[in-house]
């Protein structure tokens, strides 16, 4: 057995199921005559039969975007681009819904226009994740800073804030957008802990988290500085 086959790899955030090579294949073999169009329908399916319930019990559901949003391994993708939004949104057309808002995952196509996604799903996203990916010219990218990176973080931000005081303004209870720094890379005492998880360092996500509230802040004071 080589190196690489007895490496585990982990399963998905709030899962438990790890793999080793063959188990990967397996894994595999489940989708395999799945078309983006089989898997589509499976998830409006879903939707139908539990976005209602969620409604009718005051809970708003998000769904978070394709991560990478493309192809891996041949498995179909439907949630990564506005057009794939759109169709959730429309498979029910309802407030419960929604959208987690995930800069870094939108953010690696190229195609995706964050600030104008913000704009057109804003009265549906329940949830924001705010990370930075660089995109390469082979289409390949990696992590990188909150306000570095290949998405204009400053502008998605304001975006965001607009739309909190559009619903203020309306009224709306949830007006408030819950925001996360999402990842981070390995600073000060993060690096050499006997544990953690890729992506989710203390140190590294509490720099990202003091460089976008410094945004934010620094936008509210502009906007104050300039209205009448």
């Amino acid at each position: 057995m080589t190196r690489i086959e007895r490496i585990l790899i982990a399963g998905l955030p709030a899962t438990e199921r790890k793999f080793d090579r063959t188990g990967f294949q397996n894994a595999l073999l489940e989708y395999e005559g799945v078309s983006a169009d089989d898997l589509r329908a499976n998830l409006t399916y879903f939707l139908n039969e539990i976005v209602p319930v969620a409604q009718e019990s005051g809970i708003q559901l998000c769904i978070h975007p394709d991560d990478p949003p493309f192809s891996l391994y041949g498995l179909p993708r439907v949630v990564s681009t506005a057009a794939d939004i759109r169709a959730i949104f429309a498979s029910p057309d309802c407030q419960a819904n929604g959208l987690t808002f995930c800069t870094g995952s939108f953010g690696v196509r190229a195609d995706n226009d964050l600030v104008a996604m913000v704009r057109e799903f804003a009265p549906r996203i329940h949830f924001v994740h705010l990370r930075n990916v660089t995109r390469e010219p082979d289409g390949s990218f990696h992590e990188a800073d909150h306000l570095g990176g290949s998405t204009d973080m400053p502008a998605v931000v304001i975006a965001l804030m607009q739309e909190q005081e559009r619903r203020k303004a309306e009224g709306r209870a949830d007006w408030h957008l819950p925001m996360r720094p999402d990842h981070g890379h390995l600073l000060a005492d993060d690096i050499g802990k006997a544990r953690i998880n890729p992506g989710y360092s203390l140190i590294g996500r509490l720099k990202g988290m003091a460089e976008l509230r410094g945004v934010m802040h620094g936008a509210a004071a502009m906007h104050k500085m300039l209205s009448p």
